[in-house]
């Protein structure tokens, strides 16, 4: 996909192992934080499971009946093509892109690195935020990952939950143009 016409809606994929946990609440907390902005947020998995739900512990993390009807889907290439930008939960998943579609450089950033990208570009928003990052990355750090928190107990799932959703806090209203 080249650069989105002018009105197109942004459009953003979250990925992480299974679909199951970390990208769906990505996807669904992008969502819910982006309100009505022209902005489509979706999420694969790099292993994901074929319309499965969402974990039940990750679930709890969201209000009542917010991932219900969730499925989630393996990451393919043209779910990876229809994206402006691609945010990984970790530095792994964002590798596995790049092996198979490295000409995706500049779209694909880990959660974790896209949000210390945007604070070096404080002016823009939107469709040119996400451009102006593709050029101007910084790398990626292992301490910006959200650790797999599937099977993992209540603890971890709350980590994870809260990682997410601080990080969603300050790229959301960016990607809005809320800031």
């Amino acid at each position: 996909m080249s650069d989105a016409p002018t009105g197109q809606p942004l459009r953003v994929l979250f990925v992480c192992t299974a679909n199951i946990c970390r990208s769906p609440l990505m996807e669904i907390t992008a969502r819910a934080l982006a309100g009505d902005a022209a902005i489509v947020f979706t999420s694969a998995g790099t292993h994901g499971l074929a319309a499965a739900p969402m974990d039940a512990d990750m679930a709890a993390m969201l209000p009542p009946g917010a991932s219900d009807g969730f499925r989630s889907r393996p990451l393919s290439a043209a779910v990876l093509e229809e994206a402006h930008l691609v945010l990984t939960a970790e530095s792994v998943h964002r590798q596995h892109i790049l092996e198979e579609y490295a000409h995706l450089h500049r779209r694909v950033f880990t959660l974790g690195q896209f949000k210390a990208t945007i604070a070096e570009l404080p002016d823009l928003s939107g469709h040119g935020l996400v451009e102006a990052a593709g050029v101007r990355r910084t790398p990626p750090r292992a301490a910006d990952d959200v650790a797999d928190p599937y099977r993992r107990g209540r603890v971890a799932v709350e980590r994870a939950a809260g990682t997410i959703t601080s990080m969603l806090s300050v790229v959301v209203p960016r990607l809005v143009g809320d800031h």
